[in-house]
């Protein structure tokens, strides 16, 4: 296809490039699904156990596809961009091109790990005054205003480029197959297609043929997508910042008033950067530095450590009391301190420090929730994806990629085949914030792999999706493998708590005690016993996506376990 065609691709309106309905359902299917026993699912799966390689993700045909880049020869980094591409179009709620994209890596020839921050930044003419000038006292959701430039792309040409062994065509032709013939929509994919109305055209032409969202096995088609990735299949992956893509994007930004423009396409990089990590009974736990919330995960457990977890009952009112309380006084910090490094004065050092983390827990009574809470004071001072994959050499990747909320912004510009993020709406307008919005500046971001070392070597890769609850879905999991014991999947399968109510680095503050929501598995006498210590208990919810790869040594082997809340699984060979 030349360049005329895909720029005609979709029956684009100029300027706004409303795409036509490249997406299309077949006749209904007949499989029924109870969205209610979902919640309800028996939750004792295996783990997947191999010996040369392992995919775990959260849909199966992007297991299936990494895999088969194993067998053929390809390494960890080749599957997980493959498991990527195939996400963005069997999922793609969720994630694709228009989001962003961090990973930890290790890399066995190396011997060490790497951090990728790929996540995009503000435009350059975009700032407080702009903003002012708008009458905004927030930036909107579903507004090209919530755009910054997207970083997955170029997160996929980073890995590639340093640790690849195969061409990015390779590994997107299956995404481009399963996009180009259809395939069939997975139960818990097609609940979560619901989660917005279809707010404006270009997200209905494209993911809402015939004016409903796809059920349970009926085949979505999405040929859009499909040429946006044999474009990049054909001219490399920098088209997307140099090319058609992101003309496509800025004619629909400016068109709606927004200020994205080529140049800040032109001037988009990635960064290398060097994971953080504090140790954890042993185990040394690594996150990417703010501009993300991996610290908070870090910080929980800095004041977890000093409690006696081992010894109280997993899922028991005093374990699930502490880790609340934690994660409250971590949370306080992350509204105030967490932001882009590179413009704002980030107390890192001081916040993941074991000394802090003391001096935190004593704010904790073990018998009842603090009624107020509020971040340290130091001397100068929704949707995603995550994917795990590991390989014969011993190379393991821990990778996380959203459009932020569901759909995104709900916008599918210039037919290309997907949304983009919304990701710019977590800046704050508050002049005197860290998080503030800045030219040319990426945004606080929620977004967050993970990983452990024992003693230097690879031990675990995994991540807890959901928005702003994966610092807490990575302190429940490390809890249930390092405090309680259990095997990977077991730590995954327990049923979950979601602390929400916190201040956030948008500006806004604490309500109160806030509220302790309680997946179906907590006992009654539990949830009533948190009341009883002060706790706002909810009931209802599935919290979190969980996708883990353990390694083990001498010989060489992986388990692999993936959350039954999702709809994928673990495979190895």
């Amino acid at each position: 296809m030349d360049r005329r065609t895909f720029l005609k691709a979709g029956g684009a309106a100029v300027g706004l490039g409303l795409g036509s309905a490249h997406a299309e359902t077949r006749s209904p299917a007949p499989m029924k699904m109870d969205p209610r026993q979902v919640a309800a699912r028996n939750r004792n799966r295996s783990e997947a156990m191999a010996r040369h390689g392992m995919v775990c993700t959260s849909q199966t045909l992007a297991t299936s596809a990494a895999l088969d880049v194993l067998k053929a020869g390809g390494n960890a980094f080749d599957a997980a961009v493959c498991a990527n591409v195939m996400l963005s179009v069997v999922e793609p709620m969720s994630c694709g091109p228009g989001g962003d994209l961090f990973a930890i890596v290790w890399s066995a020839r190396e011997g060490k790990l790497f951090g990728l921050n790929a996540s995009g930044r503000s435009p350059y003419a975009w700032n407080l005054d702009e903003a002012k000038k708008r009458g905004l006292d927030s930036i909107p959701s579903n507004s090209p205003l919530a755009w910054n430039v997207p970083g997955c792309v170029s997160g996929w040409e980073a890995l590639l480029s340093r640790f690849g062994s195969k061409p990015f065509a390779e590994l997107a032709a299956p995404a481009i197959a399963h996009a180009r013939e259809g395939f069939p929509v997975s139960p818990i994919i097609a609940r979560d297609w619901r989660m917005l109305a279809p707010s404006t055209p270009t997200l209905a032409a494209t993911f809402y043929p015939g004016g409903r969202a796809p059920q349970p096995g009926d085949i979505f088609i999405n040929p859009a997508i499909a040429d946006f990735l044999e474009l990049l299949s054909r001219e490399g992956l920098r088209a997307y910042y140099e090319g058609v893509p992101a003309e496509k994007i800025v004619a629909h930004a400016q068109a709606d008033g927004a200020l994205l423009d080529l140049r800040d396409f032109r001037e988009h990089s990635v960064d290398w950067v060097d994971p953080v990590s504090t140790n954890y009974r042993g185990h040394d736990v690594w996150e990417i530095p703010p501009n993300g919330q991996g610290i908070a995960a870090l910080q929980m457990l800095n004041i977890l450590e000093t409690f006696d977890i081992p010894s109280l009952q997993p899922g028991s009112a005093a374990h699930l009391h502490l880790f609340a309380e934690a994660k409250r006084l971590a949370y306080e910090d992350r509204a105030v301190y967490y932001a882009d490094q590179a413009l704002a004065d980030v107390p890192l050092g001081q916040l993941i420090s074991k000394e802090y983390g003391r001096e935190r827990a004593k704010l904790i009574d073990p018998k009842r929730a603090a009624t107020n809470v509020g971040a340290g004071v130091f001397d100068g001072s929704k949707d995603t994806i995550y994917l795990t994959t590991s390989d014969k050499e011993g190379n393991m990747v821990s990778l996380i990629q959203s459009i932020y909320s569901g759909w995104g912004s709900n916008i599918a510009p210039g037919g290309l085949g997907f949304c983009i993020q919304n990701r710019g709406e977590s800046f704050s307008l508050d002049p005197t914030h860290r998080n503030r919005l800045e030219p040319h500046k990426r945004p606080f971001h929620t977004i967050i792999p993970a990983f452990v070392t024992k003693e230097g070597a690879p031990w675990l890769s995994f991540g807890v999706m959901g928005g702003a609850f994966q610092p807490q879905g990575h302190v429940q999991v490390l809890m249930n493998l390092i405090d309680f014991g259990m095997s990977p999947q077991q730590a995954g399968d327990q049923p979950r708590v979601e602390h929400s109510g916190s201040s956030e680095p948008t500006g806004e503050k604490a309500d109160g005690v806030g509220s302790l929501r309680c997946e179906a598995g907590i006992a009654e006498e539990v949830k009533a016993e948190l009341a009883a210590m002060g706790h706002n208990v909810k009931s209802g919810g599935a919290f979190g996506g969980y996708q883990a790869i353990l390694r083990m040594d001498e010989p060489l082997r992986y388990a692999g376990a993936s959350d039954p809340r999702k709809d994928g699984c673990a495979l190895g060979y």
